[in-house]
């Protein structure tokens, strides 16, 4: 197969093949309402496009969690994905697993907003709401400067995307929890309200 455009049916079934993890899931989702929700904002013609980078950009990381985003360019080009596709999943491991840098304003968001998504997940998780719904920003922000809190969340990388991005820091935060506010109950944090 040669250049399909996958549909988004396409591409939950081929993360779910390669993904058992409910955690992992939910991530995807995250990232994917999240890609939608800056490709709506940037009035992107091909926000399907977006959305689907979004929710297969760690296709490859339960399997093969020592090939992140190396093992995903070969199941992707195997699948008939396009080639920019392929190269905006890999992008979103610049400087930690691969080498390919983000240049599009699809891989600067994806890249600012995967490890975003993981901690606003963790702020949210900590509120007596359990929820994104009642989310503000400087609870994110506050949580950020925390050292020991979501310590797997490497900072410094979405730093450097919101940076390439040209975005404020603070506007990123706020877009990202309006985005996984929409797709609160299926990444698992509408909670108690």
């Amino acid at each position: 197969m040669i250049n399909k455009i996958p549909t988004r049916e396409e591409a939950l079934e081929l993360f779910k093949k390669y993904n058992k993890s409910d955690s992992l899931l939910r991530h995807a989702l995250a990232v994917e309402g999240t890609m939608k929700h800056f490709a709506e904002i940037f009035n992107e013609p091909d926000v399907e496009k977006w959305t689907i980078v979004g929710l297969i950009h760690d296709l490859d990381y339960e399997m093969y969690p020592e090939e992140h985003c190396i093992k995903v360019q070969e199941i992707l080009k195997e699948e008939g994905y396009p080639e920019d596709y392929i190269r905006a999943v890999a992008s979103h491991g610049f400087g930690i697993c691969c080498d390919i840098e983000p240049v599009e304003k699809m891989e600067k968001v994806l890249y600012a907003i995967d490890e975003l998504t993981g901690l606003i997940t963790a702020v949210a998780l900590l509120r007596p709401s359990r929820s994104v719904l009642d989310l503000e920003p400087k609870s994110v922000k506050k949580k950020w400067k925390d050292k020991a809190f979501a310590s797997g969340v490497d900072r410094s990388v979405i730093e450097k995307g919101i940076e390439m991005l040209g975005m404020e820091r603070d506007d990123v935060i706020r877009e990202t929890i309006l985005a996984m506010r929409k797709v609160a109950e299926e990444i698992g944090l509408k909670g108690e309200l």
